[in-house]
């Protein structure tokens, strides 16, 4: 099952784990399969329309979904996702 790393910031919503696995076969399945687990994220992750929030960026292996098939980018079971939140301010 590919690993899914859980940013500091949602572990709250994913009991504390830092990482978790799930089923899926593409993104948008193992998103879907990580929400389910754990429904309070879904809120944080995506917007009301169901697509992922603009400041949510999401990782394969170290590749950006955005620039490979979005949503539909297939993943292996051997495959690490990594959910990144856009972080501003500052000065």
């Amino acid at each position: 099952m590919p690993k899914i790393l859980i940013p500091t910031p949602l572990r709250q919503f994913a009991e504390k784990k830092d990482s978790v696995e799930v089923d899926g076969g593409t993104v948008g399945e193992v998103l879907a399969a990580l929400t389910a687990a754990y429904p309070d994220m879904k809120k944080n992750l995506f917007n009301d329309e169901g697509k992922l929030r603009s400041f949510v960026n999401v990782y394969v292996n170290d590749e950006d979904i955005r620039f490979l098939e979005k949503d539909k980018t297939a993943v292996a079971a051997t495959d690490t996702i990594s959910i990144v939140p856009s972080i501003a301010g500052g000065k």
